[in-house]
């Protein structure tokens, strides 16, 4: 962080696996996320274990991938496992260059056959006088699941988040029809970092040529000074999804 702004992204990772799963891809993640540098790193569809892989791949990593992408780069980060099975789970992470205080998982599974859960860190980020509230989050692919966990999500923002502390929400919210706007913004007063409070978020999906908007990055307490779509080579050759980050200017 310099001169008190923030450098965030978010990226679905798909399990460390290129596009169909064609390549075992995390080394090469882990490159390019070091290559863009951010302050804090909101991660989906994070391995936390796969048995089958392990054996597999010689290069698979002996640790979960958040801590392996993490590792001399990121002094902190969170894992919040939603897929159980019995060779692995996955599920979303943080990654912060800054003291994580508190983390929780949330389970907002709408039916068994699609785990989704939101992971709300607290973060000690030098020049705040509070916490940052950060939420790492993965949202279902029916439109009836996705709002009620966007229910979920704004009540808990507004049960355990005070209404004047700097709050990030980003990932992957599978909201083509942009219907996260109406709740979060006017809701819990935030800031989508591509389309302002009324306009439309950036393309995110398929990374090579983006079409929909399914990546978002909300803010609140803080000035949006400049975001990006990290799509095409050789961000395609890692996931289906573009990576989205956002330089923000923090208010003390």
């Amino acid at each position: 962080m310099k001169d008190h702004t923030l450098h965030v992204a978010t990226y679905n990772i798909h399990k460390g696996f290129s596009q169909f799963n064609r390549r075992m891809v995390v080394h090469e993640l882990r490159e390019r996320l070091r290559s863009l540098g951010p302050d804090i790193v909101f991660l989906q569809e994070v391995q936390g274990l796969h048995l089958g892989h392990a054996e597999k791949h010689d290069d698979w990593p002996d640790q979960p991938q958040h801590e392996f992408l993490a590792e001399d780069t990121w002094r902190d980060t969170a894992y919040g496992g939603n897929a159980l099975y019995d060779h692995g789970h996955h599920g979303n992470a943080i990654l912060s260059a800054f003291p994580i205080l508190v983390s929780a998982n949330q389970d907002i599974s709408d039916h068994r056959l699609e785990k989704r859960g939101l992971l709300h860190c607290e973060l000690g980020v030098p020049g705040l006088a509070s916490p940052l509230h950060c939420v790492c989050v993965h949202l279902g692919l029916l439109g009836r699941s996705r709002k009620r966990q966007m229910e979920a999500l704004a009540l808990r923002m507004e049960q355990l988040v005070p209404p004047e502390a700097p709050l990030i929400i980003a990932g992957d919210f599978n909201d083509w029809r942009n219907r996260a706007d109406d709740l979060l913004c006017e809701r819990l007063g935030l800031v989508e970092v591509f389309g302002g409070a009324v306009g439309r978020p950036a393309r995110s999906f398929p990374s090579t040529l983006p079409l929909f908007r399914l990546d978002r990055i909300y803010v609140r307490g803080m000035a949006v000074r400049s975001a990006q779509v990290h799509f095409g080579p050789p961000w395609s050759e890692i996931s289906d999804h573009a990576a989205l980050s956002a330089r923000l200017a923090l208010t003390p």
